[in-house]
Formats: C-alpha cells, sequence, structure tokens
C-alpha cells in the first residue's frame, strides 16, 4: 500500500478543492491510500507524514507567495528537519490564487525549496500546457502552463463550489495521480 499525504491550508476553500481533486486523482491508482491533513489540525498529525511515502503540499498563494498559515507549517517543520524525517520522500505541490498568474510560481518554487531543504525527490506535473494556441480555452488541462506543480485559479467572486473550473481540479487530479504512478513505479524496482 502506498501512502500519500496531501497537507494544505486553505483560507477560502478552493484550495481545500484542489486538495480533494490532488487526492482523487491519487487514487486511480491502485494500492494507493491518501490523507488529507489540514495545516491548522497538524498538531497530533507529524506521525501520519512521517509514515507517508509522498507528501504533496498545497497552498493559496497570497500577496505574491504561500499563505502564512501555511509557512507556520513550514517553520514547524524544522525538528523533523534536523533529523532527516523526511529525506528521500516524494513531494510535489500545488497552489491556488484569484488572478491567472498571481506569482504561483514564486509559491511553487518556495514549496519545491522547502521539500529539496528536507532531501525530498520533488515531482512536478508532467503535462504539456494548455490554452496556448487560439483554439485554447478555460477548459483545456493545464491551462495555467505550469510544469513544477498544479496551478489553479478561483475568481475572488466565486465560492469553492464553483471555482476552480473543471479543467484546474482536474489537473491538480492528474498531479495526485502522476505521483501515485511514481511510487508504483518505485515499489516495482
Amino acid at each position: 500500500m502506498k501512502k500519500i499525504v496531501v497537507v494544505y491550508y486553505s483560507g477560502y476553500g478552493h484550495t481545500a478543492k484542489v486538495a480533494d481533486s490532488v487526492r482523487q486523482g491519487a487514487l486511480r491508482v491502485e494500492g494507493t491510500q491518501v490523507d488529507l491533513i489540514k495545516t491548522d489540525e497538524i498538531e497530533n498529525k507529524w506521525e501520519i507524514l512521517n509514515a507517508a511515502d509522498a507528501i504533496i503540499f498545497g497552498a493559496p498563494t497570497y500577496m505574491g507567495s504561500l499563505a502564512a498559515p501555511f509557512k507556520v507549517f513550514m517553520e514547524s517543520s524544522s525538528k523533523l528537519w534536523a533529523q532527516e524525517a523526511w529525506k528521500d520522500k516524494i513531494a510535489g505541490g500545488f497552489t491556488n490564487s484569484s488572478s491567472q498568474n498571481g506569482a504561483k510560481m514564486v509559491s511553487l518554487i518556495e514549496l519545491m525549496t522547502f521539500a529539496m531543504q528536507h532531501g525530498m525527490i520533488w515531482v512536478g506535473l508532467g503535462i504539456l500546457p494548455g490554452n496556448n494556441t487560439s483554439k485554447g480555452s478555460i477548459n483545456d488541462i493545464n491551462r495555467l502552463g505550469s510544469f513544477a506543480g498544479a496551478m489553479t485559479q478561483a475568481n475572488n467572486d466565486q465560492g469553492p463550489d464553483e471555482a476552480p473550473p473543471p479543467s484546474d481540479r482536474e489537473t491538480a487530479a492528474l498531479l495526485g495521480q502522476r505521483i501515485a504512478r511514481f511510487l508504483e513505479r518505485l515499489n516495482q524496482r
């Protein structure tokens, strides 16, 4: 059984919706167990993270970088960093904001750097960009053109039942599925 944890912060519910999409995608791969952990409920769940084969990090992008509550979680992991507790685990990440760009790449780089500091192995999205031709649309997978992880966009006048759009949620699901398949390949070697 491959164990994946999706640890995330969601201020308005949009990133929680994306986290669930990542979970659903990972569950498409047989023999995968996925736990969702909110960073504000992390206190007694560190052992679940430590036992995971992969950790997928997610947070909204606010004001050009990761949301502050997620950064608190990151800093809280420093004792685990010193113990190299997550070394060689698989990692990936996702972020959401209300604008098309909104410095989401900065947030993914922050997540990737955090994973690298822990000695983790980062797995990117692995999908060509969509919405990059005159026939492209909001319905394209990876419409925001990310490679480092899943980027999603939710209009700030829409609730989490309406946004991010289905194409962004499927992009996030494909990230979860890719990481689960990567674990599957590692176990076959």
